[in-house]
C-alpha cells in the first residue's frame, strides 16, 4: 500500500484528525488507484462498524410546492417538472408504509416532507401521532421536516423520534450556485437545534451538482465540526425541468473516491449511500460499501422509485456482511 496511504489509514484509525489537505491527497491517490483507497477506507469502516450494514426507508409524506429554489430539486414551485403534488397524508398511512419498511428489513423509518418548514398546528399533530406510530413497529423513527424550531424539536422529542435529517446539500463556498431562497445559517442551525433537543441528527449533501472535490471535502469538514452523527450521501440524478436537469454525471470511480473520502474525514460516523446509487453507481454499487459506506437508503425515493430491499439485503450477505443496527 502507497506510504501515504498507510499513514492516513492508521491516523484515522486511532483517532487523529485527518485534515483537508491530507484529503487532496487522497484524492490524488485515488485518481490512479481507486481500489488501494476504497480497500483503505473498507478497514476504516470495519474499524469503527464491524460487519452490520443499516437499512433506512422513507416515506414522501408531503410532495410539490416547496417554495425553495434548489436547482436540483423537481419539487421546486419555481421549475415545471412533472414531480407528484399532494399534502400532507394521514399519520395511518405512514405508519403503513413504515410497517411495509419493517416488513421487508429495514431498521430506521423517515418521515420526509416538502416545504421549507411544518408551519401548521394540524400537521405537526399528525407528524407526532406517526413518530409513536413508527416507534410501535420497532424501526427508529427519523424526521425531514424543514427548518425547524426549538419548541418543535422538544415537541419531536417528547413524542419519540430517534433523529433529525437535514441535509447542508453542499459546501458553504458553492451553495448560492444552488439555493439563493435561504441562507446557509439557517440549515446549520437547524441541526444544531436538533441536537440541543437531544435528537441524533442525519446531515449530508448530494455530489454531482457541479462542484469541485474541494468543495465537496468542504462540505465533509463542516459535518465533522457538526459532530452529527449520519453522513447521507446522495448523488444527483438530473430532473428534466430543473436547472440542473443537463449536468453530466459523475464517473462511478469518482463517486467511490468520494465517499472513500468522506470516511477518512468521518472515521466514526453513519455513511450512508442514498438517492442516485443505482443509476450512477450501476454494476459497481456494492464497492459504495467497500469505499466506506456503512448504511444503505433501501426502497424507493421521494420522486424517483429505488430498488427493492430484497436486493439490497442479498447484496449485503454476498459482501460477508450483515444488515443489523447495533
Amino acid at each position: 500500500m502507497d506510504a501515504t496511504l498507510t499513514k492516513l489509514t492508521k491516523r484515522a484509525i486511532t483517532g487523529q484528525a485527518v485534515t483537508g489537505i491530507d484529503a487532496l491527497s487522497l484524492w490524488e491517490i485515488g485518481k490512479t488507484r481507486p481500489f488501494e483507497l476504497m480497500a483503505a477506507a473498507s478497514e476504516i469502516r470495519e474499524h469503527f462498524k464491524g460487519k452490520s450494514i443499516i437499512l433506512c426507508g422513507i416515506v414522501n409524506a408531503k410532495s410539490g410546492t416547496c417554495t425553495e429554489d434548489c436547482k436540483f430539486c423537481s419539487q421546486s414551485v419555481h421549475y415545471n417538472t412533472d414531480a407528484p403534488v399532494y399534502p400532507l397524508v394521514s399519520s395511518g398511512e405512514i405508519v403503513e408504509t413504515a410497517r411495509t419498511a419493517a416488513r421487508e428489513g429495514a431498521h430506521f423509518f423517515g418521515i420526509v416532507t416538502s416545504g421549507t418548514e411544518i408551519s401548521s398546528d394540524e400537521e405537526w399533530k399528525v407528524i407526532y401521532e406517526a413518530v409513536g406510530g413508527i416507534r410501535a413497529t420497532g424501526l427508529r423513527p427519523c424526521g425531514s421536516l424543514g427548518m425547524l424550531s426549538k419548541a418543535r424539536a422538544q415537541g419531536l422529542k417528547a413524542a419519540g423520534l430517534f433523529r433529525y435529517h437535514h441535509n447542508l446539500e453542499t459546501a458553504r463556498s458553492y451553495f448560492p450556485n444552488i439555493c439563493t431562497t435561504h441562507a446557509y445559517d439557517e440549515d446549520i442551525e437547524t441541526i444544531r437545534t436538533a441536537k440541543e433537543a437531544g435528537l441524533s441528527t442525519c446531515c449530508g449533501g448530494i455530489i454531482g451538482l457541479g462542484e469541485s472535490m474541494e468543495q465537496r471535502i468542504e462540505l465533509a469538514l463542516t459535518l465533522k465540526d457538526l459532530d452529527v452523527d449520519c453522513v447521507p450521501v446522495n448523488i444527483l440524478s438530473p430532473r428534466a425541468g430543473t436547472p440542473l436537469a443537463d449536468m453530466p454525471p459523475l464517473h462511478p470511480l469518482e463517486i467511490l473516491a468520494t465517499i472513500a473520502i468522506f470516511r477518512f474525514l468521518l472515521p466514526h460516523k453513519d455513511i450512508k449511500l442514498c438517492g442516485g446509487k443505482e443509476t450512477n453507481l450501476r454494476q459497481l454499487l456494492p464497492l459504495g460499501i467497500i469505499a466506506g459506506c456503512n448504511s444503505l437508503m433501501t426502497g424507493n425515493y421521494l420522486t424517483t422509485p429505488g430498488r427493492e430491499t430484497s436486493l439490497d439485503l442479498e447484496m449485503i450477505r454476498d459482501l460477508g456482511l450483515s444488515a443489523s443496527f447495533e
